[in-house]
């Protein structure tokens, strides 16, 4: 599952990232978004949604959650 499919408020683990640009993955990693992290999708609308990574809170874009899957 993505965190695109994710139900909000309910604490996923990073399962991969799938994205073909290395700055992204870099990006990613830089906040502590990387594979066996926890992640939790805190709210979700149009044009993306907004996830809990360790203590902070990000906004990614819908492509982003496609790219990210959670176990």
């Amino acid at each position: 599952m993505t965190l695109f499919d994710a139900d909000i408020l309910t604490k996923y683990t990073v399962d991969s990232i799938r994205t073909e640009d290395e700055g992204i993955d870099t990006f990613l990693f830089s906040l502590g978004c990387y594979e066996g992290e926890p992640i939790e999708v805190v709210s979700r609308n149009k044009n993306g949604c907004i996830v809990a990574i360790k203590d902070s809170r990000y906004s990614i874009d819908l492509d982003l959650a496609r790219a990210i899957s959670v176990r």
